[in-house]
């Protein structure tokens, strides 16, 4: 299908409208840990097992929504389950806004949890689907900064609403209802994928097809090569370098209240003090993202990460260390991590595979994550060496996966055309665009 034009007479606006799951997503799971672990915790008398539980369910959750949605949009379509995944984001919002006790918020965080997950893998496929030959990844990677947009909106609106007590935490889930009942009614606007209608037109009118081109679409097909090589490889690259990613977002402040006997509010502005930078590079990056240059900036970012976890590792968890980590991190993540596995989850996938593929591998990095997490305050003080020279070594094990093993992966070939290593030279304006 790559002789396929867009039907989408404003591709920007597709890749807006979709990618809105990115901030949606950050934003929910922003906004749950500041509102159920701060404003909401005193007055509804909830302890910290229950805090915890409410946020471990919600990342559970994600990971749950993330294998189904992914999976029914292909099979269904992008624009209908992304249309019900922020119904259903709307109503969970609304449960949490108006909750007077830990019932509400338990339906409230699996109902949000399931949205989100759902949405994101089949939002990211819509936005390569409908983006126009050249512009792909850069459509893509405009998601993540959706995604940065979306921690920026809720902390600067915390800021303002700190002194209201629970009201400031009703006040925050309010913001997310108010943004997802306005992208849901504009994403109704929008028209289902071209690539992914007219796959599944073939492969209805095909099923038997052995065809060694045959458009892969049977979960069966996902597990066999090449994709099973390409899901192990995005998963695994997903999965070791957002242990990093995760520890500083969960854990963050406590590693630097207890391990650099720093303060919560210095931590804050450090953390604010990095967006921009973020920001900017990730502005840097969309402009390579489609030429050949953006291996050379993926090796970079990748080289500050690894430098950056290093640092704590070798020296000792002091604040300079951990504003180190954060800060350079920060940096590199703008040309690694999330936003480089988001653009292989749609070039080394078949159309009808690749909102599955994604949702899988989104899943099982929630998950080992949430696993980690539930030892990691114990392990960081007792065995404090230890632990962050782990994060270094599982972060080797990403740098090594992405700059080795992912470029000698094929990109997921059209009926009409072979197969090419997802890391070959392409012309700049002429670059083939997964399926």
């Amino acid at each position: 299908m790559s002789g396929l034009k867009s039907t989408t007479s404003n591709p920007w606006k597709t890749a807006t409208l979709a990618g809105m799951a990115s901030y949606l997503d950050a934003a929910a799971l922003v906004t749950s840990g500041i509102a159920i672990g701060g404003y909401y915790a005193a007055p509804l008398q909830l302890g910290p097992e229950t805090i915890g539980s409410l946020l471990g369910l919600q990342t559970l959750a994600f990971a749950a929504g993330a294998l189904l949605g992914g999976r029914l949009g292909d099979r269904f379509g992008r624009r209908a389950i992304f249309t019900f995944s922020l119904v259903l984001y709307a109503v969970g919002v609304l449960l949490l806004l108006v909750a007077t006790g830990p019932a509400l918020l338990f339906a409230g965080v699996v109902t949000t949890g399931l949205a989100i997950g759902a949405d994101l893998p089949v939002s990211l496929a819509l936005v390569n689907e409908e983006a126009p030959e050249g512009k792909k990844g850069t459509m893509v990677l405009f998601s993540s900064m959706l995604w940065l947009a979306g921690i920026v909106a809720v902390l600067m609106l915390s800021s303002f609403v700190g002194a209201q007590g629970m009201s400031g935490g009703r006040i925050l889930f309010a913001h997310l209802l108010v943004v997802a009942v306005v992208v849901l009614l504009l994403r109704l606007t929008l028209t289902e994928s071209a690539e992914w209608a007219a796959a599944r037109r073939a492969a209805d009118a095909h099923p038997n097809t052995t065809a060694e081109t045959i458009e892969f679409s049977r979960v069966r097909d996902l597990f066999r090569a090449p994709t099973g090589y390409a899901l192990l490889a995005t998963g695994l690259y997903y999965a070791t370098w957002n242990l990093g990613a995760n520890t500083l977002g969960q854990f963050g402040t406590f590693l630097w209240t207890a391990l650099a006997k720093g303060e919560v509010a210095q931590f804050s502005q450090l953390t604010l003090l990095g967006l921009p930078v973020g920001f900017v590079a990730g502005l840097v990056f969309m402009r390579v993202i489609d030429r050949p240059a953006r291996h050379a900036w993926f090796a970079a970012g990748t080289a500050l990460i690894v430098i950056a976890w290093a640092l704590p590792a070798l020296f000792g968890p002091g604040r300079f260390t951990l504003v180190a980590v954060m800060l350079i991190s920060g940096l590199g993540n703008s040309f690694a991590g999330e936003s480089i596995y988001k653009i292989w989850s749609q070039e080394l996938f078949p159309t009808l595979l690749r909102a599955t593929a994604t949702g899988v591998t989104m899943a099982f990095t929630r998950a080992f994550a949430g696993l980690a997490a539930l030892g990691t305050p114990a392990f960081a003080l007792g065995h404090t060496r230890l632990f962050f020279g782990l994060l270094l070594g599982v972060t080797s094990v990403s740098a090594v996966i992405g700059l080795v093993w992912v470029p000698r992966l094929p990109r997921a070939a059209q009926p009409e055309e072979p197969a090419e290593p997802s890391g070959a030279p392409v012309p700049e304006t002429t670059e083939k665009a997964a399926p």
